[in-house]
């Protein structure tokens, strides 16, 4: 009898936005790992980019474009399937914030939260998963399969914590999590429910993946009140989100569409 290899990926046409990122890269490794094909689109390439060019030459390629620009999303396209064939997973992993380290009106009261911030991360993070569903995943339904893996925050689910910045108003900063992130990450699970309906009879599986903050050299004092608020007690690891969107992208969850698999160390279980 021959073994089904329930998880399988090789071969699989995997286009990952935002891989010049941390969890971008990370996405990428996996899936090459595991004899995937990977394009990876940022707008600029990055040492994570060309460590994963060195290391898969032959399963990886760069491509730059913008997701806010459906022009630039068709030429990418275009140049994906002239060599691969069109995508058959698409990763919708490209998104901005306001770190603690920006300007203080990003990070200042609701009241006073610019225009300007609210329109750009809303164009980046709700609109360019839209355009790359759009392009990408029509070029899945024409073919008839698919896999569209839109990845969204806890935030998206619930209100930020802002206790977890109380260490910085005490220090005389006017410091809160801004509204733009937690809208446009919320935006992404009717994205997904939506599509995952539309697309259902051309057999493109639209799901959302929920993740909670992952580790990157943050401020001690950051750190010490996002683990004692998380159930698992730390930040994620930045590769423990790849069995997550292996799973996803494979016929092990070939039943599974208009989902939501969360996965943030027992975050929103409190």
């Amino acid at each position: 009898m021959k073994k089904l290899n329930l998880f399988g990926v090789e071969k699989k046409v995997v286009l990952i936005t935002g891989v010049a990122g941390q969890l971008g890269a990370e996405y990428a490794r996996a899936f090459l790992q595991h004899g995937a094909l990977v394009a990876g689109l940022d707008l600029r390439k990055s040492p994570r980019c060309e460590k994963l060019q060195q290391e898969f030459s032959e399963g990886f390629i760069f491509l730059s474009g913008d997701i806010t620009s459906r022009d630039s999303l068709l030429q990418v396209l275009a140049e994906v399937s002239r060599g691969w064939g069109p995508p058959t997973v698409l990763i919708n992993n490209a998104a901005i914030d306001s770190p603690p380290s920006s300007d203080s009106r990003e990070n200042g009261p609701f009241e006073d939260y610019p225009e300007s911030s609210w329109d750009k991360v809303l164009e980046v993070n709700l609109k360019g998963a839209y355009l790359c569903c759009q392009v990408f995943g029509s070029a899945m339904a024409k073919k008839g399969s698919g896999s569209i893996i839109n990845v969204a925050s806890i935030y998206g689910l619930v209100s930020p914590d802002q206790s977890l910045y109380e260490y910085r108003r005490r220090q005389g900063q006017e410091f809160y999590k801004p509204v733009a992130y937690s809208a446009s990450k919320s935006g992404l699970l009717n994205l997904t429910r939506y599509l995952a309906v539309y697309w259902a009879k051309q057999k493109v599986r639209v799901n959302t993946l929920t993740i909670a903050g992952v580790a990157n050299h943050q401020d001690q004092s950051f750190l010490q009140a996002y683990c004692g608020r998380i159930p698992i007690g730390r930040m994620a690891d930045s590769d423990e989100y790849n069995g997550a969107v292996l799973f996803l992208a494979s016929d092990a969850s070939r039943y599974m569409t208009g989902a939501n698999l969360v996965v943030d160390g027992g975050w929103t279980a409190i």
